[in-house]
């Protein structure tokens, strides 16, 4: 199938889309090469998702321990290991890489851990070997890096790749965005007991989300101990005689703490990897330009996942490098959707959300209707808790369609899953209400909301 050249298809970078994209074009009969630098499972397994997922759960113990005595438990001195939540965390990891590389050699695709660089549309260069390589299809995978902005002192900050292998858990850490990245960490350095506080250049964080799934949060992040500062940056980092750190913000003031990490956004992999050589399109931001089957504008060159910045989150570039291979080795054309994405954010309270927002529904729709509660989860009746739940459909009037649903809550990420079944489907509050409720369930809420909301004014006008 190759002819004349050594692949039929040779992916750069071995994330969950290049995974993806491999396997399944290689199931497909493609003699197919991944060329990886670091290792195999890409950001989401080895420094992302997946061990962030694992130190959001380490962080929810000290509340668990807490609140059990309302359950009449007693619960006996408690200590904490940073050294033993990281040891076991990269333990998982390495199970879950040699998954990756088990998975990929089972399939047939040939693993080449060396970077990869374009010397021009159908020829490769592995740098580490030295060598050039050939193919037919190239797919770019490489992902996204993180962001750190110029300013003075910014050696001595870190990003989430760093954090996850830091010797000791930091007395007081300092974060700085307002992404899901950013919230998750405050969360996580929070629970495990850190002083923390989260600084943010706007007005208020995860810009895109709902405007009262972010209120809300905010509030319950401060009522848990996160010191969150909105309008606000760094101007200048300094080490300290006593090895703290000393941040100088935007408005003057002086801040101390032992460590800063900076969650400000994620710029598109692109840089080195010989892209301009081949001819392939960028955009603005670095972004790899891209049809909705995700092929540049050179015939035979493709990328998905974050390097194109069309929606990044890891299913979505498992989704757009299955489509690839579809496409391009089964004779399926298959584009992506990417209108309609549940997705969750860990922060503590856990978000889940999936279609428009209340703002984009009025902005797309004119007049809509909103449903929404608010609510103590019935764990908190003894627990002590006053932790809130929220919930809130956007619903368009004529069609009655459910374009968007909101939660904040435990158990937020899968409930939001399942709803977005029915709001990929279509599905109409009639449907919603027609769905008999599961009791005694927060999610329930969700097919019982009967009364439509209505602002203030409009309340005191009736």
């Amino acid at each position: 199938m190759a002819g004349k050249y050594d692949y039929d298809l040779f992916v750069i970078g071995a994330g969950s889309g290049g995974v993806r994209a491999s396997r399944i074009a290689a199931g497909h009969g493609a003699r197919v090469a991944v060329a990886e630098e670091y290792r195999v499972g890409g950001t989401c397994v080895i420094r992302g998702c997946v061990p962030k997922k694992l130190l959001v759960y380490a962080s929810h113990f000290a509340e668990d321990f807490e609140e059990a005595a309302g359950f009449g438990w007693t619960v006996g001195e408690t200590r904490f290991s940073w050294k033993k939540l990281i040891a076991n965390k990269d333990r998982e990891i390495d199970r879950l890489n040699g998954i990756y590389i088990r998975n990929l050699k089972s399939a047939g695709v040939e693993i080449v851990e060396s970077r990869a660089v374009l010397k021009d549309a159908h020829t490769v260069h592995l740098v580490k070997e030295a060598r050039d390589v050939t193919a037919d299809k190239i797919l770019v995978a490489t992902g996204a890096w993180p962001f750190m902005p110029a300013i003075p002192g910014i050696e001595h900050a870190i990003t989430s790749n760093e954090t996850f292998h830091l010797a000791e858990l930091p007395k007081r850490i300092v974060v700085v965005g307002g992404g899901y990245i950013a919230v998750e960490f405050a969360g996580i350095f929070n629970g495990l007991g850190a002083q923390t506080t989260q600084l943010y250049r706007g007005p208020l964080f995860l810009r895109g989300f709902d405007d009262d799934l972010r209120e809300i949060l905010a509030q319950e992040m401060v009522k848990k101990g996160v010191d969150l500062r909105m309008n606000i940056d760094i101007a200048k980092i300094e080490r300290t005689t006593v090895g703290a750190l000393a941040l100088t913000l935007t408005d003057g003031s002086v801040h101390e703490t032992d460590a800063v990490m900076y969650a400000t956004g994620r710029a598109p992999n692109t840089v080195g990897l010989g892209l301009e050589t081949a001819g392939v399109a960028l955009g603005p931001k670095g972004e790899i330009l891209v049809d909705k089957f995700s092929k540049t504008n050179i015939d035979n060159i493709y990328a998905v996942g974050d390097v194109t910045d069309r929606a990044n989150l890891t299913p979505v570039a498992i989704r757009e490098g299955q489509a690839f291979a579809e496409t391009v080795f089964n004779g399926n054309p298959v584009a992506v959707d990417h209108s309609v994405i549940p997705t969750a954010v860990f922060s503590q309270p856990e978000m889940g959300t999936v279609g428009l927002t209340e703002a984009e529904a009025r902005a797309k729709h004119g007049e809509i209707d909103i449903y929404k509660t608010s609510f103590r989860p019935m764990k908190g009746t003894l627990s002590g808790s006053e932790e809130k739940t929220f919930m809130k459909l956007v619903v368009e009037p004529q069609s009655q369609r459910v374009l968007g649903v909101h939660i904040l809550g435990p158990a937020s990420g899968e409930i939001i899953q399942a709803i977005g079944i029915a709001v990929t489907m279509g599905a109409t509050k009639a449907q919603f209400d027609a769905t008999v409720a599961v009791h005694p369930t927060a999610s329930e809420e969700l097919v019982t909301l009967k009364e439509k909301w209505q602002p203030p004014a409009a309340q005191a006008a009736d």
